[in-house]
């Protein structure tokens, strides 16, 4: 007969006519944790770094905890990843009016002739173990820092 493996246990005891009985009960096992998945976009000029993901890790204090482990799961088709360890400052992020801490930046740069969209799939895992799956659609266009524009659409009535 094959037994689950006892993982954490737990102590029952009962008597019988004035002697103990011990008896092990397996605890239930605690479900694994799945990671939440997280849809997000950048945008940004063709050939050149731009900022498409900030990580941290800010405690209920306002000070810095160990920061998330990153990992690619999915590179771009159509540029290059690259993360940095920097201080991101910030204003009245949760309950914290402003602070300080260290964090991961990530950049995306398109090759040199790339204009459209790209994908990178980043898996962040927080000390706590909470997982998250972030993916990222970037939007890349020309030198001007967005997506080219359509063709360009007659003047409205100027008021």
């Amino acid at each position: 007969m094959f037994r689950k493996p006892v993982v954490a246990l737990s102590l029952v005891i009962s008597t019988l006519a004035g002697t103990a009985v011990w008896a092990q009960t397996p605890s239930p096992m605690p479900p694994a944790a799945t990671p939440s998945v997280v849809e997000r976009t950048a945008k940004g000029p063709t050939a050149r770094n731009f900022q498409v993901g900030v990580y941290l890790n800010v405690q209920p204090d306002c000070t810095s905890g160990t920061l998330p482990a990153l990992r690619m799961i999915t590179p771009p088709a159509n540029g290059t990843v690259s993360i940095k360890r920097g201080k991101v400052s910030a204003t009245n992020y949760k309950q914290c009016l402003a602070l300080e801490v260290p964090g991961f930046i990530a950049f995306y740069q398109s090759k040199a002739d790339f204009v459209g969209s790209d994908e990178v799939t980043i898996e962040v895992k927080y000390p706590a173990g909470r997982t998250e799956v972030q993916r990222i659609r970037i939007d890349v266009g020309g030198s001007g820092g967005g997506v080219p524009a359509g063709p360009k659409a007659p003047a409205g009535q100027k008021i």
